[in-house]
């Protein structure tokens, strides 16, 4: 097996992309993402600094690991080889799907079914197959993981590691 036919997770290039150049870039991403929904959510206006900035920390290392699972499963999914072999445009589709679809069923669970947070006014809503999600949140695993990893392809983070200068 060659160096081009190793796996993804063998492949210094596609770790290098993912742990250096995506998973940060999610997670600033997602920061800001998490900031600018706040009043989409009660807590802006019931909560305390504190507790508001202990939930964006929250929610945003939720966020990054969302978003780091959806796309390892979307490469499992792919088979995807070495990073130089990756179908992009087939793994960034299947992490959103991955991502949104995580997404929908958490946000039914914890505002239908468990009662852990509510939607302000502010929100919009859809309805999807009878419930009702939170548009933002949707939104946000349809734009992140794109920009996320368009933004982490377009450096020299997913090239190999240059060999040593003698």
């Amino acid at each position: 097996m060659g160096a081009d036919d190793a796996p993804w997770y063998r492949d210094p290039a596609a770790r290098s992309l993912i742990l250096r150049g995506y998973v940060p870039r999610l997670a600033g991403l997602s920061l800001a993402w998490e900031t600018v929904q706040l009043p989409l959510y009660p807590l802006w206006k019931e909560a305390t600094p504190a507790y508001m900035a202990f939930a964006v920390a929250h929610c945003t290392i939720g966020d990054i690991t969302i978003g780091a699972l959806a796309l390892v499963l979307s490469l499992i999914l792919t088979s995807a080889g070495s990073l130089a072999q990756w179908t992009r445009r087939r793994i960034a589709l299947l992490t959103v799907i991955a991502a949104v679809s995580y997404t929908a069923l958490s946000e039914w669970l914890n505002t239908e079914l468990l009662s852990s947070w509510q939607y302000s006014d502010l929100m919009p809503r859809v309805r999807v197959g009878g419930i009702e999600i939170g548009l933002s949140p949707l939104l946000q695993w349809t734009v992140i993981p794109l920009f996320a990893l368009w933004l982490a392809s377009r450096t020299s983070l997913g090239k190999p590691p240059s060999p040593p200068s003698p």
